[in-house]
């Protein structure tokens, strides 16, 4: 696959899927809307598992679709786009992407990997489904109008049990498998079954949470299962080995920018015409798919310019992190400095 400029940035037709989210809710009022999306903030702002689906009715998949699925589109996205430079040649033509939502990771996939000719979408909540077959059947962009949506829910077994060892036995194999925003809403246990059931299903897994010290320790987690069980890094890490920024006080995370609809600022409240979504993810391939092609590090920072020099902290390929200065008397590495962003390779 072409390393297009839309691979290499994570570039999203979010003007597509704000038309497509606001057809899905004509008829919507925005009060309620307002109301749903007020509820949703808080819940996710406590950090607790919801002991309930987070979209119980239908009023709560609307709120999700205008409040989340803008964000979860444009970080998963990114997420892909980078983990698609550290795999060149890799041309997935399935999907599985487990607890879909409205569709935001399907949107983001299709966006970024366009090789993706099918999609099976797991999702607990009948109304989400209700709601994302809304959306995805207004994108021009195949599969998204023909995605095959199963309502599914993860339940706990018991570790060498006949149901553990039989979970996921109904779902279909799939080139690549993604979860967006799902493990923070499971315990402990069922994020571990998650990550087993992704590894079992597909040989590329991507999974993303929320940019925050949680989410980073659950994707930790994450990244530690899946080598575990045999699977190489691909993204965001230069490395196989322990995160550098695992200490107090920091974590590894990076931002997606997204424009905000007309829609979203009226149902959050916001007056910003965009906002920046923190998250943090893992890209895991099994080696028989190829080895990934990393960079020599990874930009964990905002890069900082001042007048002929760019700092760039980075996590490093020898598993380290680090400060590297560029000044304009490097010449074409000054030249690249001042065109990296947060989250990029840097070779």
């Amino acid at each position: 696959m072409a390393d297009t400029e839309a691979t290499r940035k994570g570039a999203l037709d979010a003007a597509h899927l704000a038309a497509a989210i606001q057809s899905g809710l004509s008829g919507a009022g925005l009060p309620a809307l307002s109301a749903g999306v007020q509820r949703l903030m808080a819940a996710y702002r406590s950090g607790d598992v919801p002991a309930t689906p987070v979209m119980a009715a239908r009023a709560d998949a609307a709120a999700y679709a205008a409040y989340r699925m803008p964000a979860t589109a444009a970080a998963t996205a990114l997420a892909l786009s980078q983990t698609h430079l550290s795999l060149p040649g890799w041309v997935p033509a399935t999907l599985l992407d487990f607890g879909a939502g409205t569709g935001g990771a399907a949107w983001a996939a299709a966006s970024i990997l366009p090789s993706i000719r099918a999609m099976t979408l797991l999702e607990q909540s009948a109304d989400a489904i209700r709601l994302g077959t809304a959306i995805l059947a207004a994108s021009p962009v195949a599969p998204l109008p023909s995605a095959r949506w199963q309502q599914w829910r993860l339940t706990a077994t018991a570790p060498g049990s006949a149901e553990a060892n039989a979970l996921g036995a109904d779902l279909p194999a799939a080139d690549l498998a993604t979860a967006a925003y799902v493990l923070g809403e499971l315990t402990p246990a069922l994020q571990t079954s998650l990550v087993t059931l992704a590894a079992r299903s597909a040989p590329v897994v991507v999974l993303v949470e929320p940019g925050t010290p949680a989410g980073h320790r659950r994707i930790l987690a994450a990244r530690g299962q899946l080598l575990a069980a045999g699977y190489l890094i691909a993204a965001p890490c230069p490395h196989q080995l322990g995160c550098p920024l695992d200490i107090e006080g920091d974590w590894c995370h990076f931002a997606a920018r997204l424009p905000r609809s007309a829609l979203h600022r009226q149902a959050k409240g916001a007056e910003l015409a965009y906002e920046d979504e923190k998250f943090s993810y893992v890209a895991a391939l099994r080696p028989d798919v190829g080895l990934p092609q990393l960079p020599a590090g990874r930009v964990v920072r905002r890069p900082q310019q001042r007048k002929g020099l760019v700092t760039l902290d980075l996590c490093a390929g020898d598993g380290m992190s680090r400060r590297e200065l560029v000044s304009k008397s490097k010449g074409e590495a000054y030249r690249r400095a001042r065109k990296t962003s947060w989250g990029d390779r840097w070779d």
